[in-house]
């Protein structure tokens, strides 16, 4: 296995140009993407099913209801009591979701 030192990369110098293009570039987006989680203690019913992977308006009622039910959720692994998520759903919309 190579290891890239600092000589080893001055010689390559379009590497740090296009690295610094790349940041440059995409990390607006993933601020963006960071800032459009949902959270499911507030999101309304269209907003939860049609951000959320697998998650369509039935689901998504059931998470509203639980959630006005019992004063929101306190963590996303909590959205496991709600029937018909699971660990899958979970890791699909990783990310996707915060509790705020």
């Amino acid at each position: 296995m190579h290891s890239f030192t600092g000589s080893s990369l001055r010689s390559f110098p379009f590497i740090g140009h296009l690295l610094a293009s790349f940041i440059i570039a995409y990390g607006p987006v993933t601020a963006a993407y960071a800032s459009d989680a949902v959270n499911i203690n507030t999101a309304s019913i269209e907003v939860l099913a049609e951000e959320l992977v697998g998650v369509g308006p039935e689901l998504a009622k059931r998470i509203v209801d639980f959630s006005e039910r019992y004063g929101g959720f306190k963590s996303l692994e909590a959205l496991g009591y709600v029937r018909g998520i699971g660990p899958s759903l979970l890791t699909k919309n990783q990310g996707k979701m915060v509790i705020e």
